[in-house]
């Protein structure tokens, strides 16, 4: 096995973040087409796909407060429908990369996730390691969770990717959004925030005060939980990179599947 790359196609890429259930599906049909080619250039590549739950799985979530808990005496329609909605999201990612000839294997992580007070603290991780034996391509993605403190949680692609890296070792992650990176602010509201080209993850709490989360719904906490959760994750394994970019411009991703030293983006190191 080569190279072991995690990328995450997010929610504000694939899906239209302000009409509830809509997929982006040119832009997911394009992302498709230029990881079958970065893979096509190197055969060796080893690949984990995770994406966002977007307009899909973030709507029911924050309407029924599943990422605050469920209780015993709550209905639990809503943890049900966030579910099925983000399941109907990965199938068509998945559908569209498996026509573009990406050899891709849905896992739904609720099937085996456990959290603790909204940390993710079990997720079976031996089929991503068969799979990527066999050169496939596994896909996870946002997805609802039992909690043992809270009764539900949502899990975040980002948490899964946390998760993951510690049982998988890659050597990169690719965080992908509609945005070129991390900003100051959010650059979708306030057109005078700044790009970082680099973070570190020791300067995490001098950021955090310019962080901001998503533009639209994001029940997992938007840009600023995204940044924390890959500092938390690079001071565990500092050799780690994470970088993030762009999946709008088109190329962008395969260049940065085929390119570790790409000067696009926000850089996230130790």
């Amino acid at each position: 096995m080569g190279e072991l790359i995690f990328l995450k196609l997010g929610g504000s890429l694939i899906t239209d973040k302000g009409s509830p259930q809509t997929a982006r599906e040119l832009v997911i049909r394009r992302v498709a087409r230029e990881i079958r080619e970065a893979l096509d250039d190197v055969p060796n590549l080893s690949l984990v796909l995770g994406h966002g739950s977007g307009s899909f799985g973030h709507d029911p979530a924050s309407k029924y407060g599943v990422q605050d808990g469920l209780s015993e005496s709550d209905g639990w329609w809503g943890y049900a429908e966030t579910a099925v909605v983000a399941a109907r999201l990965n199938r068509i990612v998945t559908d569209i990369l498996l026509e573009q000839g990406v050899p891709v294997v849905p896992l739904q992580p609720s099937a085996s996730a456990i959290c603790d007070e909204g940390e993710l603290v079990h997720l079976e991780a031996a089929p991503l390691e068969e799979a990527l034996k066999r050169h496939l391509v596994p896909v996870v993605y946002g997805d609802v969770s039992f909690d043992r403190v809270r009764g539900s949680a949502i899990v975040s692609t980002e948490q899964i990717f946390a998760y993951l890296s510690l049982h998988l070792n890659p050597q990169r992650i690719i965080l992908t959004g509609r945005v070129e990176g991390v900003f100051t602010g959010d650059p979708l509201q306030d057109q005078g925030t700044r790009l970082l080209q680099e973070i570190s993850a020791s300067q995490y709490h001098q950021l955090e005060k310019m962080l901001t989360g998503s533009h639209g719904i994001d029940v997992t906490g938007g840009m600023l939980a995204k940044v924390r959760t890959m500092c938390q994750l690079i001071e565990v394994q500092p050799a780690l990179t994470v970088r993030f970019i762009s999946g709008d411009r088109q190329g962008l991703i395969k260049k940065a599947l085929l390119d570790s030293d790409i000067q696009e983006g926000t850089l996230l190191h130790c």
